[in-house]
């Protein structure tokens, strides 16, 4: 039989110190068990870290949005419908008393009026119509053509989009007669009214636009020196036709340079005795001042 004291004892053992409960079935070996398998591992990377730009930030004190230069801001004077006299071509202020003269010249000419809002009209009655409504308006304001040569009135144009406050005008509405193309007195015309606006007025932004279809008048921005900005692609509906628009310009002190190459052209040191320009506008804007006429 057991001893009575070794009965006691294990009995006092089995109280003191129950069994350890059995290991879980995913419990894993490890060098330090007191350390999560995890600790060690980098943190994960924030899926949304913060924007390094944030929207609505505001910009440093020291760091200013770009701006433009200032400018005078003082409105530009609006044309005067006054006559205009220059050495090959007379520029008069669009009158209904110009109707007969227009009328026999855009006969046999109803190509030149492709590109434009108006024409070719059906009766000189019709032209009337046309030429009153436009004499009486203030913006465009159109001047009939009178080359010197001739002494009749073979076309007219006009300064358009007239904004004093922004110093910007066009030169624009042109329709020159066959007769009148490629002439002295044509070019003069031009001249003239971009003067009026650019040293006589003070706008700073001359504009020219036209059908990106016209090639010809493509062509005359470019000889006349202005530069191309760009196209506006389906701009407006013209005699029911879609009409993209390209946009010409000079601007700021880039007209001095071009109004002296027009005088240096126009002067008649610059014509051979049949007539022909002895130098293009192109090549005399590209002359050192020096060597331009005056």
């Amino acid at each position: 039989m057991p001893d009575k004291i070794a009965l006691q004892r294990i009995a006092a053992h089995t109280e003191d110190s129950p069994p350890a409960d059995p290991p879980r079935a995913d419990s894993r070996a490890t060098d330090s068990p007191t350390t999560h398998p995890r600790a060690a591992e980098p943190p994960a990377a924030d899926p949304h870290p913060a924007d390094p730009h944030p929207a609505h930030a505001k910009p440093a004190d020291n760091d200013p949005l770009p701006i433009g230069p200032p400018v005078d801001t003082t409105p530009r004077p609006l044309p005067a419908r006054n006559p205009i006299r220059g050495q090959h071509a007379t520029l008069e202020p669009l009158h209904r008393r110009h109707v007969s003269e227009l009328w026999h010249a855009a006969q046999g000419a109803d190509a030149s009026w492709t590109y434009l809002g108006a024409g070719p009209f059906a009766s000189a009655e019709a032209m009337g119509r046309h030429v009153m409504d436009a004499a009486a308006s203030h913006d465009p304001m159109l001047w009939a053509v009178r080359p010197v040569i001739t002494g009749v009135v073979s076309g007219w144009l006009a300064l358009m989009d007239i904004q004093p406050r922004n110093a910007s005008i066009e030169l624009g509405g042109i329709w020159f007669a066959p007769r009148m193309q490629r002439t002295r007195a044509a070019t003069e015309a031009i001249f003239l009214l971009l003067k009026l606006a650019a040293d006589d007025l003070g706008y700073r932004r001359l504009v020219w636009k036209c059908d990106a279809l016209n090639a010809a008048s493509r062509r005359a921005a470019t000889r006349l020196g202005f530069t191309h900005e760009g196209r506006h692609r389906m701009h407006m509906i013209s005699k029911g036709r879609q009409r993209d628009t390209d946009w010409f310009s000079i601007v700021g002190e880039e007209w001095p340079p071009r109004r002296d190459a027009l005088l240096a052209w126009l002067d008649p040191s610059n014509f051979a005795a049949d007539g022909t320009a002895l130098h293009g506008l192109a090549e005399l804007r590209a002359a050192p001042t020096s060597n331009r006429q005056a």
